[in-house]
């Protein structure tokens, strides 16, 4: 989308609202929804949504009163920065921006223009977000984040609300020999020859016997077997059992460590399989996730202690808007939004 579609139809005024005296134009919101338009366009939108006015009318209005409370609440926390007096330096950004592009193969200078352009950004707008996004770090950083820690019980509390988190899916780890049946090409078809079907068939079955007379299975699938994993004896696994075929889990429930399948027809051929383990489905003991737990829990608490900060600073600021609808969409979204108790 080139230009916005304002909420309801109606002309948005070019100052569309003022934090503190800093203010959101016209352009600045075009901006950010062509962004967000961005973004969906690389999700599971599908395009041709794009090309429709109405779908695409209805997709701003959804995204613009969440990107309404995002612009305040940047303005609000650019604010306090400047007030505590943090600045990005010009080394600061001309290491990040060497890093940058480094990162994405941009050191030549003509493809990072190319870059830029391609954003429609110049190198100026470019640190201009940089800075934003550093100051908005910094405060909150200052405000929350070096402020937060969590306690053992917290983290023991969280883990036994949230196990299914960290819990291991049931998997199984397989032997496998594949005796390959050659395929033929006739008349620009492709096709199996039943003589050599049957005598893959019958090699499969030559194989398999090998087995269970006591030949060790690895060395054999090293040996006979026609799929890749014959370099690590056929190993195949541990793979999660929900990734396997339906068939192939309901055999695996009729078998124990050791045991070895009939010959099994697949696409390529004759496969024969060695069951080597089936680990059920388990949860995680605390004490080998209490890291992982203690990181949910300080995000988790973190977000939380943003939003309350973020309230604080809101009913704090001299919000002054220019537009009734702008303004109904984002006090809409900010109660949709209010932190809860605790």
């Amino acid at each position: 989308a080139a230009v916005a579609v304002p909420l309801r139809g109606e002309i948005i005024e070019q100052v569309l609202v003022k934090v503190n005296g800093d203010i959101l134009t016209k352009t600045e919101l075009e901006q950010r929804q062509i962004a967000a338009l961005r973004q969906r366009m690389n999700q599971d939108v599908d395009p041709a949504a794009f090309k429709n006015d109405e779908q695409l009318k209805k997709m701003l209005a959804e995204v613009t009163p969440r990107l309404l409370v995002e612009a305040v609440d940047e303005m609000l926390l650019m604010q306090l920065g400047k007030e505590r007096g943090y600045r990005l330096s010009d080394q600061q950004f001309k290491e990040w921006l060497s890093a940058l592009r480094k990162e994405q193969n941009l050191e030549d200078d003509q493809k990072f223009a190319a870059a830029l352009k391609q954003e429609g950004m110049s190198i100026d707008e470019l640190r201009k977000n940089v800075e934003r996004q550093m100051l908005i770090q910094r405060v909150q950083q200052d405000e929350v984040g070096s402020k937060l820690s969590i306690t053992e019980e917290e983290a023991r509390q969280y883990y036994l609300t949230h196990q299914q988190e960290f819990s291991e899916p049931a998997s199984v780890t397989l032997r496998e020999i594949l005796i390959e049946v050659p395929t033929t090409t006739e008349k620009g078809q492709t096709g199996v020859n039943v003589a050599k079907d049957d005598e893959a068939a019958r090699q499969a079955a030559a194989v398999r016997a090998r087995v269970t007379a006591g030949e060790d299975f690895a060395k054999l699938a090293g040996e006979v077997s026609a799929a890749p994993s014959k370099a690590n004896g056929g190993l195949i696994g541990p793979i999660a059992v929900s990734e396997i075929s339906e068939s192939l889990q309901k055999l695996l429930q009729t078998m124990k460590p050791g045991d070895v399948t009939q010959p099994i027809r697949s696409a390529r051929g004759y496969q024969i399989l060695k069951l080597e383990t089936l680990k059920p489905a388990s949860v995680q003991a605390f004490d080998s996730v209490r890291d992982l737990v203690a990181e949910r829990v300080h995000t988790d608490r973190q977000r939380q202690e943003i939003r309350r900060f973020l309230t604080r600073l809101r009913s704090q600021a001299i919000i002054e808007w220019k537009n009734a609808e702008l303004q109904k969409a984002y006090e809409q979204q900010v109660a949709q939004a209010l932190p809860t108790a605790g």
